[in-house]
């Protein structure tokens, strides 16, 4: 008896995985009326069966798109479903989950941008009107996953494509690319050779950098060097050796306690909470522990540098104090 032999679908972004770090070795900007759109991550990820990105939060935005596959999302405290041909936002502070089904793969391209204010005295008054509306719109976005219907996700594929055959105009094409998705996104809920080369990344200036914005946005959990690892899909090892090549006198550990410890002084300096509850709310495991490493490291217990700090708001109420620890874009430096 004849019949015909079914076979799957060729997976159209397949080739992304070549190269899965090709758009993000591009420095990738955009200037949108009076916006600054910075590309942080651009690739395409796979989940094996049953894998789990444990509940965590970012400063900026992060567009997931399900091209195949299946899952779940937790959004907040609200779990949905995830399949083919879904998309769903996570803004500033938006806690989230997310995990493959448990007989299945599932395949997520991943836009995470940065988006900044930015006075820009030239632009046309109709692009800043655009931006500004889509702005609008983008923040108040439900937290919840919808379809892809408005088609960002051949956007992905374009971007690779162009980026790959260094096609004349490709960093153009790249960067519009990035605005059609975050447009096609707010529209799905709102219902050649070339003269010279793209500006790269330094990739471990980069990378730490990602890390460290990481660090700062879940240091109040048990954050692990594995963890943040993950997140930039490298090994610990890599990673460990990345902040070693920034500061070898500051590992991952030691940037991890400045984090924390910058937040402990804001917090001695300005209130009046207890210091086990600070510890608790700094990601420090017990209040003795806290005690022990802030007397390493500022010779003195957390409760005589509140008294000393308090009192010198008092007397110098005009002066802002001088900083524990200044944070500059790339690093976090702590002052002895």
């Amino acid at each position: 008896m004849g019949g015909h032999i079914a076979h799957a679908a060729p997976f159209p972004y397949e080739t992304m995985f070549e190269k899965s770090d090709l758009l993000e070795r591009l420095e990738i900007a955009v200037t949108w009326g009076h916006y600054e759109i910075r590309v942080l991550r651009f690739h395409l990820t796979s989940f094996e069966p049953g894998r789990v990105i444990s509940f965590h939060n970012h400063s900026t935005y992060e567009f997931h798109f399900i091209p195949r596959g299946a899952g779940r999302v937790i959004l907040g405290d609200q779990p949905y479903s995830l399949s083919d041909g879904m998309l769903y936002l996570t803004g500033p502070g938006v806690m989230h989950y997310q995990e493959a089904d448990s007989q299945q793969a599932m395949e997520e391209l991943c836009l995470h941008l940065d988006i900044v204010p930015k006075t820009n005295p030239s632009v046309d008054p109709w692009e800043a009107a655009e931006a500004e509306e889509c702005m609008q719109k983008l923040n108040a976005l439900p937290p919840r996953p919808t379809q892809d219907s408005y088609g960002a996700m051949p956007c992905f594929l374009d971007a690779y494509e162009a980026c790959e055959s260094k096609r004349l105009g490709y960093y153009t094409d790249i960067r519009m690319q990035v605005v059609s998705i975050l447009l096609k996104t707010i529209q799905a809920y709102d219902s050649g050779d070339v003269g010279m080369e793209a500006p790269s990344r330094d990739m471990v200036a980069y990378r730490y950098e990602y890390a460290v914005r990481y660090m700062e946005a879940n240091y109040t959990s048990g954050l692990r060097l594995e963890d943040v690892a993950e997140k930039l899909d490298l090994s610990a090892r890599q990673l460990q050796r990345i902040f070693r090549d920034i500061d070898p006198t500051r590992p991952f550990s030691r940037v991890l306690e400045d984090i924390r410890l910058r937040a402990v002084c804001d917090r001695l300096r300005t209130g009046s909470l207890s210091i086990e509850r600070i510890a608790e709310l700094e990601g420090f495991s017990t209040a003795a522990y806290l005690h022990t490493v802030f007397r390493k490291r500022m010779g003195m217990s957390p409760s005589v540098y509140r008294r000393a700090k308090q009192s010198e708001l008092h007397r110098q109420p005009a002066e802002a104090p001088i900083p524990l620890f200044s944070h500059s874009k790339n690093e976090v430096n702590h002052h002895e």
